[in-house]
């Protein structure tokens, strides 16, 4: 027979932690090995016992379940991580992910259907709600489409947002970079045309969302 796939439950309610630990004991293949209820605790469970799975919360004391997520793989890479949670916004989901859980399930979940999540985690196969699935599918569209509009743009017309990005005027971007006034809005133009912008507020704020600013810029007046 068989190992049993080892797992750790985290959550601070009791409640939770209990109703999921009944119905996954009663698995043959599942055999749950320990329970937090802090951030802080699952990862020292975690790395005292490196489990196959963790079911994680997210909202958790201490420690919330994102951060707990990110130091856990480092400790344990052999262990997964599947989200459990109520939460399916992309402040949540987006940082989740990025932290290295393999799994992202709501508490609707059904308890078989969990159980399944739980196998799969194990041999390292993702289950997303489907919500979750969608938002990462336009997200990954949408990531595709900036790339394609950055593509677009010349060299000075990306250092032109940028320095847009940083709030300057037409006149001070004329001025940074040494060419006319008039030369500087027929950039920014350009740039709002192909990017489907409406104005250079819009600019900035796009430059700053994709990562195009140096470390050290900062965002002034928006002109």
């Amino acid at each position: 027979m068989n190992e049993r796939i080892t797992v750790l439950l985290v959550d601070d309610h009791t409640i939770v932690r209990q109703g999921v630990r009944t119905f996954l004991e009663l698995q043959p293949d599942i055999a749950v090995i320990g329970e937090a209820e802090t951030g802080v605790e699952a990862v020292r469970l975690a790395s005292e016992y490196a489990p196959d799975v963790v079911l994680m919360d997210l909202k958790l004391p201490e420690m919330d379940g994102i951060a707990a997520t990110r130091k856990l793989v480092e400790i344990s890479p052999r262990t997964h991580v599947i989200v459990l949670t109520s939460y399916h916004d992309d402040e949540h989901i987006f940082p989740a992910i990025r932290a290295g859980a393999i799994s992202y399930v709501l508490k609707d979940i059904r308890p078989a259907a969990l159980a399944d999540v739980v196998r799969k985690a194990a041999a390292g196969e993702a289950v997303l709600h489907p919500r979750v699935a969608r938002r990462l599918m336009q997200e990954i569209n949408r990531s595709r489409a900036v790339a394609d509009a950055l593509a677009a743009l010349t060299e000075r017309e990306v250092e032109v947002l940028r320095l847009v990005g940083e709030g300057l005027s037409n006149a001070e971007i004329a001025a940074r970079l040494v060419i006319s006034e008039k030369t500087a809005k027929s950039h920014i133009s350009n740039i709002l045309s192909k990017l489907h912008l409406a104005d250079r507020t819009q600019a900035a704020v796009y430059a700053w969302r994709e990562g195009l600013m140096h470390p050290n810029a900062t965002s002034g007046d928006l002109r």
